[in-house]
């Protein structure tokens, strides 16, 4: 006589005993993918995830708490994440280059930008969309120093607000590309161009400057 599989209340096969460790990936991975499917406007419901992902839902409770508190546990994954696989280099590039790779990284990685917008149209005030300040800062201070950026100018705000043109552009970008009828690979081509040139009036190069790269 076959042996009937062990399976948990969601007629899904029981998982070994996982981790502490493990248990929290499993939730974050099911949190993602549950925004991918179903959108980030959706939102997430604490027993959907732990369901999604074979976990016990007084646990998703215990460890997080809150919605909002799994969301930031999300970006801050993703985040990480993301900086373990960025080059080295990138802090020690000056700032336009900086905002071309990140122009790029986000149109490939959108999933910590849609995380943040849902953080804060959920009224978080713990959301942090500037997680890696103090180095920014840094770099920033650089670029004046050594004429990546004018002299005169505010490098904090130049820096949010390339940083916020991103993000919008990232959100959006999908529904642009509905309403104006281009094929989303050459919005996102001609976008590339002209988030290049907005950088140059940030930098004081001229815009053939900010298309050759230098």
């Amino acid at each position: 006589m076959d042996q009937k599989p062990d399976v948990n209340d969601t007629g899904r096969p029981r998982r070994r005993r996982r981790s502490r460790q493990e248990t929290e990936a499993d939730l974050l991975d099911a949190a993602r993918r549950l925004l991918r499917r179903d959108g980030v406007l959706t939102g997430v419901n604490l027993r959907e995830i732990a369901t999604e992902a074979g976990v016990n839902h007084g646990q998703i409770y215990q460890y997080y708490g809150s919605r909002q508190a799994l969301l930031r546990a999300s970006v801050a994954d993703l985040v990480d994440r993301q900086v373990a696989e960025r080059e080295a280099g990138f802090w020690d590039l000056p700032f336009a280059e900086r905002r071309a790779e990140m122009f790029r990284h986000r149109i490939a990685e959108p999933e910590v930008v849609r995380l943040e917008a849902l953080l804060a149209l959920d009224g978080d005030e713990g959301v942090n969309p500037l997680p890696r300040f103090a180095q920014t800062r840094r770099s920033l201070e650089r670029d004046r120093r050594e004429g990546a950026l004018p002299p005169d100018s505010d490098p904090v705000a130049a820096h949010v607000m390339a940083a916020a043109t991103l993000v919008g552009y990232v959100i959006f970008r999908e529904a642009y590309a509905r309403g104006t009828g281009i094929p989303l690979d050459e919005l996102d081509e001609r976008a590339e161009r002209a988030y290049a040139r907005m950088v140059a009036g940030l930098t004081g190069d001229s815009p053939s400057e900010a298309r050759n790269g230098g």
